[in-house]
């Protein structure tokens, strides 16, 4: 345990921001495999759900929790499954 104000403060800001993170990578896993399964299914709401995905995706980018080279490829892999459904 910290001893230090700062240092005490800090394990509070890094724990708020590692469930903000964690929430949000959860979400964005949710989104993509809700696009998976409808894309599988061939759903009507397939189309809506794939944009979802895409703004989760882009969302986590600009948020640094996805890096942009890693948000780029799960879209790229989203866009061909969901070309060849």
């Amino acid at each position: 345990m910290p001893n230090i104000k700062s240092a005490k403060k800090r394990v509070k800001v890094n724990a708020a921001k590692a469930q903000r993170n964690k929430s949000t990578k959860t979400a964005l896993k949710t989104a993509i495999k809700k696009a998976d399964a409808a894309i599988a299914a061939n759903a009507d709401n397939k189309d809506v759900l794939v944009k979802d995905a895409y703004k989760k995706i882009d969302q986590a980018a600009a948020k640094g929790i996805l890096h942009k080279n890693n948000a780029a490829r799960k879209k790229s892999a989203l866009a061909l499954k969901a070309n060849k459904a």
